[in-house]
């Protein structure tokens, strides 16, 4: 998720719904007992390189992320003012059907190294009635944004920035990247919920992925910066956390590293539409 208001407690209703659903299936997968019919996966299944070619070890099959996914979002919806229609939905649904029709683009998965053979994800596309500036995408590809986020995202393309983001996390199974982690290294599910280091990483990866994802859905990368620069003066006014307490980048750093990622992603896109990059033949 986006960095929220500082007035806004950060265990929300939201969090804590999802928290306990991955609480389910950390002691799932840390027992080997399974949770409503999902078992965990083998021993040793889930190694290999993630996005950007880095390791990556994960504890949940395709299945479990779908399910515990499925299962959150629900009850976050049931618990939740969903905004039925009108000009944000609108918005919402439109950029979340484009950069959904871009995570299927199979040059675009190899050129990330995105870990999708045999993933089929369930889209949908929500917005809740909440003053957070935020949005976030449970496993699976179940997302949801604020009404608090639509004024500050001017633009669809600025909004692409967002989304995009969020599903990159989907994407690059972040969720069953920290579920292993933490069974690995042995911690806690406290841990799991706050554990700093690996959180940064990850939402760097996001951010990255994100800005390849929203070029390759149509929307100019140059705006990811610029709602960076808006996000940063409509929360000037409050306190926020230092960048060592954070799980995410300072707003200089994230504007830097995404800067620097830009000519990249537009290359890349135009590679592809020159028909220079093409699918992989499947054999």
């Amino acid at each position: 998720m986006i960095w929220a208001p500082s007035n806004h407690p950060r265990s929300s209703p939201h969090r804590q719904i999802l928290g306990r659903w991955l609480l389910l299936f950390w002691l799932s997968v840390s027992s080997g007992v399974a949770v409503s019919g999902c078992n965990p996966p083998p021993t040793g299944q889930g190694r290999g390189a993630g996005p950007g070619g880095r390791a990556q070890e994960l504890a949940l099959t395709p299945e479990q992320e779908i399910a515990l996914g499925e299962r959150a979002y629900r009850e976050i919806l049931s618990k939740s003012k969903v905004v039925p229609s009108g000009s944000d939905v609108d918005r919402v649904k439109r950029v979340g059907k484009k950069i959904e029709q871009a995570a299927e683009i199979e040059p675009l998965q190899r050129e990330i190294n995105l870990r999708l053979r045999g993933v089929k994800f369930q889209w949908e596309f929500n917005v809740l009635h909440d003053r957070q500036i935020n949005a976030f995408c449970l496993p699976g590809g179940k997302v949801a944004v604020f009404t608090g986020l639509m004024p500050v995202a001017a633009t669809d393309a600025q909004l692409a920035t967002v989304m995009a983001h969020e599903v990159a996390h989907a994407l690059a199974h972040h969720t069953s990247e920290r579920l292993a982690r933490q069974k690995s290294e042995g911690g806690g599910f406290l841990d799991l919920l706050v554990g700093k280091a690996h959180d940064r990483e990850q939402e760097s990866e996001a951010d990255h992925v994100g800005i390849f994802l929203m070029t390759f859905a149509g929307y100019d990368p140059e705006q990811a910066v610029i709602f960076w620069e808006r996000m940063r003066t409509a929360t000037s006014g409050g306190s926020r956390p230092p960048e060592i307490l954070s799980d995410h980048p300072s707003d200089s750093k994230r504007i830097a590293q995404m800067g620097s990622w830009i000519a990249p992603a537009k290359a890349a896109k135009r590679a592809y539409d020159e028909g220079r990059i093409l699918p992989r033949t499947k054999k």
